[in-house]
């Protein structure tokens, strides 16, 4: 069996914790590793790490391959250009394994940022889909509702099949009323958004009511990288896989997901899935409480006191505060949105962030500077590569860095320095067994990060 996992979110609700360039499916939760991690070690279970395929944007790729690699250095990441939604992202991976394999297999599905903590259970379910989805059938895996939640869509079901049941209809996101109606009525589960099918019948299915999406699949080239060309990927519509096949397939079944399952969608999510304390708190980091109840409490870095609050969501990071009432945890999209709309730095990255040679931290910065510290672990390089609006000068702090500049070697030694003109070709390396950590110090009239010109990268990013 193969499996695809779909990794494009990006968790704006989850806000500040998650970001557009960190999004929820890297975050960590506890020490068992991020939420795309665990899918990755679920999925092991039915299909080899070379046939783990993670479909992501190109701006998650590098943080995607890098949490992958530290669990199994064969997986395969492919790059969309920009976001075109489910149905393409899907579509494009099925023909990634057409042309890297003969064999028509069973495809498993799945969001990389779900939570499942019963992987036995869940394990089950994909055993009993499989026998629909090997007779033709595409299975989707429906969640039995306990409550009437309005931020799902809803699936009902009709007649009854060996291990499922076929599919009557999908209906989008139900007011409360009509919510109540379904979970009453016990012929409705949630959508949970996994699936699968024989990759024939998938493509098949894209072909006859999608033939938009189908006659693109094959000027695909996962060549460079499995990076996928702008200018072919462009022409895809964007659209949801529920509406391009779900929604109008009559080879659609339904397994009941027999295990814990949760979407993590809101900090109200995160707070419910936690153990609380005596108090019904969950508190993490440097906090202090007196008199809290009922409330989620994160830190980051700095020590947050709180005293005689309930039914509160308080998170803090480095460079942002967020608090809200704990039943309106749904509403922090919006202040997302807002500080979008501002352009806000906070929305887009954190002070810290990790590429696949190491992380930078940024620490400062001002009308034409911007001040960071840079770590590069050993055995890594960063690309070759110029910047037409900034200069840079960097002083090693620990370890020995291996410089190139136009053309020419240096070796910098701890407390030493060099000076990276603008416009020079150049790249930092750290051939030696230490990590290497510098401070660099940019200069210029812009100083965004998409001021680099590649020539030669390691990773697949030129």
């Amino acid at each position: 069996m193969k499996s695809i996992i779909l990794a494009g979110g990006s968790g704006s609700r989850l806000w500040p914790l998650s970001r557009a360039e960190y999004p929820k499916q890297l975050l960590k939760f506890d020490d068992k590793g991020s939420l795309l991690q665990k899918t990755f070690k679920r999925l092991c279970t039915y299909s080899k790490p070379s046939e783990i395929v993670t479909v992501t944007n190109i701006k998650h790729y590098s943080n995607i391959k890098l949490q992958l690699n530290n669990i199994d250095k064969s997986n395969i990441v492919i790059g969309e250009p920009l976001g075109k939604n489910t149905a393409p992202a899907i579509a494009a991976t099925l023909e990634y394994f057409k042309q890297n394999s003969k064999e028509d297999d069973v495809v498993l599905i799945v969001p990389a940022d779900h939570l499942v903590n019963d992987v036995e259970g869940f394990n089950r379910t994909v055993a009993e889909g499989k026998i629909l989805a090997e007779q033709g059938y595409i299975v989707t895996f429906g969640i039995k509702p306990n409550y009437p939640e309005t931020g799902y869509g809803y699936i009902k079901t009709e007649k009854e099949l060996s291990t499922g049941y076929k599919v009557e209809k999908f209906v989008e996101k139900p007011n409360f009323d009509t919510a109540k109606k379904y979970v009453e009525s016990g012929a409705y589960y949630w959508n949970g958004g996994i699936f699968m099918g024989k990759m024939s019948t998938l493509l098949a299915e894209f072909q006859k009511y999608t033939p938009e999406i189908f006659s693109i699949l094959n000027h695909l080239d996962f060549s460079n990288n499995n990076q996928i060309d702008y200018s072919v990927y462009e022409k895809m519509p964007s659209i949801s896989v529920d509406y391009a096949i779900m929604e109008k397939s009559d080879k659609i079944a339904l397994v009941e997901l027999q295990s814990d399952w949760n979407d993590l969608g809101s900090w109200q999510s995160i707070y419910n899935v936690k153990t609380k304390d005596e108090n019904g708190n969950v508190l993490t980091g440097k906090v202090v409480v007196d008199n809290v109840k009922n409330s989620l409490i994160y830190s980051q870095k700095e020590i947050v006191a709180v005293s005689g609050l309930e039914d509160v969501i308080l998170v803090e990071t480095e460079d942002a505060i967020m608090a809200c009432k704990l039943d309106e945890s749904q509403n922090v999209k919006h202040l997302y949105e807002k500080l979008k709309a501002k352009d806000s730095d906070t929305t887009k990255l954190h002070k810290t962030v990790f590429r696949p040679w190491g992380y930078y931290t940024c620490m400062n910065s001002g009308e034409g500077y911007l001040t960071k510290t840079i770590c590069v672990m050993p055995k890594q390089k960063l690309s070759i590569q110029s910047h037409n609006h900034r200069s840079e000068h960097w002083v090693v702090l620990e370890g020995t860095a291996l410089v190139l500049k136009d053309g020419k070697e240096y070796n910098v030694y701890q407390g030493d320095s060099i000076e990276i003109p603008v416009g020079c070709k150049h790249s930092l390396q750290n051939p030696y067994e230490n990590e290497l950590k510098i401070i660099e110090v940019q200069k210029g009239d812009y100083l965004s990060e998409d001021d680099i010109i590649r020539y030669e990268d390691c990773y697949g990013r030129v």
